[in-house]
């Protein structure tokens, strides 16, 4: 063999060495042909706090049959939080420029999520009903997927989590009902995401599940907002 192929076969054979070399130090940064997974991707795919992660987490079961209910299996009206009920607490949490008489809030305004709406609230027999306090996993939907298994304190403490509740269109409350994500969802589609994310911690820290239609429809939202986290305290 003459010198200069000599040298092109070893610089050819000492390429291919480093290559090697290379992935297997870096075994991120290969991808075979077609494949469009990134670094970042692959990463981002074991965050606890993305909520696509913690849906896929929940246990998917069939809804459990709804004997047994009432509204008192999760206590008798509103709990108390730092010594004001919780309607008034998520109120003043939820309202701007309120108007307060000790715990109770007397008016405010809400940019209501579920809508999109401005609404003034201002109490009274005929107007509070404007605003209302949803339990966003409806308390019925929870019975029938694992909270009549829960004690009943627990129960009463999920009625109670300001992680659970909003101050939201009085209307738009009403026509949610008791409905599952896979039945209803927030007319203002901006407020989606956060939805779905509040529901999935609600139902992740209280061990409920979902139905398999629930969780489609869950997924079916995050999945144009992947990066969504999951609802702090």
């Amino acid at each position: 063999m003459n010198h200069p192929k000599r040298r092109r076969l070893i610089a050819a054979l000492l390429l291919l060495i480093a290559a090697v070399v290379f992935v297997a130090a870096n075994p991120l940064s290969y991808k075979p042909a077609g494949e469009t997974e990134t670094r970042s991707t692959i990463v981002d795919s074991a965050d606890e706090s993305l909520a696509i992660n913690a849906l896929g987490k929940l246990d998917i079961k069939d809804r459990a049959p709804k004997t047994g209910y009432s509204r008192s299996q999760f206590g008798s009206g509103w709990g108390q939080i730092n010594g004001c009920d919780a309607r008034n607490v998520v109120l003043q949490r939820d309202l701007t420029d309120t108007v307060l008489d000790g715990c109770l809030v007397m008016s405010g305004s809400l940019n209501d999520p579920y809508t999109g709406k401005v609404i003034s609230f201002k109490r009274g027999a005929g107007t509070s009903s404007a605003v209302q306090i949803d339990h966003v996993v409806a308390l019925s939907d929870a019975w029938q997927k694992g909270a009549q298994q829960l004690d009943t304190n627990t129960r009463k403490q999920l009625a109670n989590d300001p992680l659970e509740l909003l101050a939201v269109d009085g209307k738009a409350n009403q026509q949610k009902g008791d409905a599952d994500a896979a039945a209803w969802l927030p007319p203002n589609e901006a407020f989606r995401c956060e939805y779905a994310a509040r529901q999935i911690t609600v139902k992740r820290k209280y061990l409920l599940w979902v139905t398999q239609a629930e969780r489609d429809a869950l997924a079916n939202v995050l999945a144009g907002c992947p990066d969504q986290k999951i609802i702090s305290p």
